[in-house]
């Protein structure tokens, strides 16, 4: 199997070198408006947004930037296929606009914006970030009533576009490959996850790059990723950053699509995929032990999985788990376009302590 991974500089407001309903899976995180390191950005696309935060107009910066997500999502909504999803990473603001305190929310007015183009919302996850300082109030710290609550957790939003589900072939085989195993459903698909760390990002090459990048954990997207789409699906992110969106398809094994507006991230990219396949390996033997460790629990407690899966030799609980097969990366190199990745299917489970 080979996946290609394109990527192109340009402004995702106009989404011109990607086809009408031809995305399976949006995947993204984009500049959060009201956060401070965002503002030059959206002052960039639109001067009025400097004016307004100059003038203390706190609600009418917020509405400025946000018209400017609103016609990227409007190209999401020509490329995404019906019944395709769409995941936006987001978190609210809390900021000062004169001598005004309070909180941007950033999650409805996205919300609002997927539902008027004719999206329908999915539950919601919310992702809570265990980075932020042990410093837990802003305001009057002990003395009532004027503390305020820190935020400590990101939305993962989730829209499908149309009101029906995508429809396959019968026994799609990408389908059932592509499965995940019973016990990740069970927590992938919890509305809070608590188990995702934060991110720092090291971009030492430039401080300007380093003040632009609000990248999310891979981990995200590639639970999305195989949360949301099958073997042979293209996920788009329309703010690629430092493309951990494409890095996560790359680990899973599917077609990428990222814009990006600064053609500097492709050499932070590049350092990022160096250990691919070591990388993709790492990924696959971390499910496959996790999973045999549940099977040795379950077993303990006395309960018995029915199914076996026929590539792995191993129980699982469901018979919809029985065709599971990862794909590891193997080769990467770049193209014309961007990048193309070897996969092969990886047959044998991970012994106990190798690769410790």
């Amino acid at each position: 199997m080979e996946t290609t991974h394109r990527i192109v500089t340009g402004d995702a407001r106009s989404l011109a070198a990607v086809e009408d309903d031809s995305v399976e899976l949006v995947v993204t995180s984009p500049p959060y408006p009201m956060i401070e390191m965002w503002d030059d950005l959206f002052a960039e696309l639109d001067p009025e947004v400097a004016a307004d935060l100059e003038a203390g107009d706190g609600e009418g910066a917020f509405e400025r930037m946000h018209a400017a997500l609103d016609a990227v999502w409007r190209e999401v909504d020509r490329v995404l296929v019906d019944g395709g999803i769409a995941c936006v990473n987001v978190g609210d603001a809390t900021r000062s606009i004169g001598d005004r305190f309070r909180v941007f929310r950033n999650h409805d007015r996205i919300s609002g914006a997927f539902e008027d183009l004719g999206f329908d919302p999915l539950p919601e996850i919310l992702w809570r970030k265990p980075t932020n300082s042990g410093t837990k109030f802003m305001g009057s710290g002990m003395v009532p009533p004027n503390a305020y609550v820190t935020l400590e957790h990101e939305y993962v939003l989730v829209f499908r576009n149309g009101g029906d589900s995508r429809e396959f072939e019968p026994r799609a085989q990408r389908r059932y490959d592509a499965a995940y195993f019973w016990e990740e459903r069970n927590r992938w698909f919890s509305d809070v996850w608590t188990d995702v760390q934060g991110t720092l990002q090291a971009l030492d090459d430039s401080d300007d790059l380093r003040e632009r990048s609000g990248a999310f954990p891979v981990e995200i997207p590639y639970r999305l990723i195989n949360m949301y789409s099958v073997y042979g699906d293209t996920v788009l992110d329309p703010f690629w950053g430092t493309g951990t969106t494409s890095l996560a398809a790359m680990l899973a094994a599917r077609n990428s699509i990222g814009y990006e507006l600064n053609e500097d991230f492709r050499a932070v990219f590049d350092e990022r995929i160096e250990t691919l396949p070591e990388r993709s390996r790492d990924v696959i033997d971390s499910r496959l032990r996790a999973h045999r460790e549940f099977v040795a629990r379950q077993r303990e407690a006395g309960e018995t999985l029915e199914y076996e899966a026929e590539r792995y030799g191993f129980p699982v609980r469901t018979k919809q788990e029985r065709s599971i097969t990862f794909y590891e990366a193997t080769d990467v190199y770049r193209t014309g376009e961007g990048y193309a990745v070897a996969h092969e299917p990886v047959n044998e489970v991970p012994p106990p302590n190798d690769r410790q």
